[in-house]
């Protein structure tokens, strides 16, 4: 790499932490064992070199390899990795990508927009790292209901949806259903309310959505499956059915098919092909647990933009592209 290239690289790293993750000069040292002075002096080149511009930019007109593979394999429209070291384990990478996301959606985000939120772990992280913005006649639906039988109403969910709705002065439309229902048939009476089918309508325009891909064994573990929302025989049946992931509590195999799984029936998540025909479909994902329905999902179009961690990144091309994994461990676009 040639001198000029590798001080702009780091330079773009250096600034992704600092803006974005809310390290220190000396934090920032430690983790890529630089000098205080080394860091400030790359800090100083990227505010000089335009990489910095109240928030981070990056002018660089290729991909890193990482990046690449992802995206043209899948045919993404933007992968976003976010640097963390691997020892620091999944709750601060967690943390650090909502961080990141949080940063990102005030840049993507504008007034009179409709955004789907999906709640659970990696949502409710995010809505703690939300930064003020206002934007005027944004509205906030949320895409699946939360109730189950520990807690009959919506609270959890619509903490992170008003959290939300706070921050961008937004209006929010809860979606005060079951996560489950009990049986498919009150599902499809309680669908054919001019109420209920009103949200479901708002939730088929949104501009963006937001979202996460559920596991059930993570490092952070999955709302939908650390709570309590599946019986025992739930699990069992997913396990059954091969099932690798959720999206906004709707379950898919690794090849990507959700519609015939019996529980899916009984879900209030939206039908998985909404996130195929949606403009901006924003999955954030963070942990290595979660790389096989992120697979899936990825496989099948669950989405066009994709925020993930280093670590969960780089183990999804291991796992998955190992054609694009050098004999010393370095992605490459071959």
């Amino acid at each position: 790499m040639k001198s000029e290239e590798r001080v702009y690289d780091e330079a773009y790293r250096v600034a992704t932490l600092y803006y974005y993750q809310g390290l220190n000069t000396e934090q920032i040292g430690k983790e890529m064992k630089f000098s205080r002075p080394k860091v400030s002096k790359l800090l100083n080149y990227a505010r000089t070199h335009g990489i910095v511009d109240i928030q981070v930019v990056d002018m660089r007109t290729r991909l890193s390899p990482l990046e690449g593979v992802i995206r043209n394999r899948f045919s993404l429209r933007r992968v976003h990795i976010v640097p963390v070291p691997d020892y620091t384990g999944q709750p601060v990478w967690l943390e650090r990508v909502a961080r990141y996301t949080a940063n990102y959606l005030n840049e993507i985000l504008v007034g009179h927009q409709v955004l789907g939120i999906a709640w659970g772990t990696t949502i409710s992280e995010i809505s703690m790292q939300l930064i003020p913005k206002v934007l005027i006649g944004m509205k906030i639906v949320q895409l699946n209901g939360s109730a189950n039988t520990a807690l009959a109403d919506n609270r959890y969910a619509a903490d992170i949806l008003q959290t939300f709705a706070r921050n961008y002065q937004a209006s929010v439309q809860l979606f005060p259903v079951p996560s489950f229902f009990d049986y498919k048939e009150t599902k499809d009476a309680l669908w054919r309310e001019r109420s209920i089918q009103a949200i479901l309508k708002q939730q088929q325009e949104a501009d963006i959505l937001l979202y996460g891909v559920g596991a059930v064994h993570a490092g952070v573990p999955s709302r939908v499956y650390a709570g309590d929302y599946l019986e025992p025989e739930d699990l069992e049946e997913l396990k059954l059915q091969g099932v690798v992931g959720d999206i906004s509590t709707v379950f898919f195999r690794a090849d990507g098919t959700w519609a015939d799984i019996p529980l899916n029936q009984r879900a209030s998540g939206p039908p998985l092909d909404l996130y195929r025909s949606v403009d901006r479909a924003l999955c954030v994902v963070s942990g290595t647990a979660k790389i096989h329905g992120l697979h899936a999902a990825l496989n099948a179009g669950y989405m066009n933009e994709l925020i993930v961690d280093e670590p969960t990144a780089r183990a999804l091309v291991a796992s998955y592209l190992p054609e694009h994994v050098a004999a010393d461990g370095e992605v490459a676009v071959f």
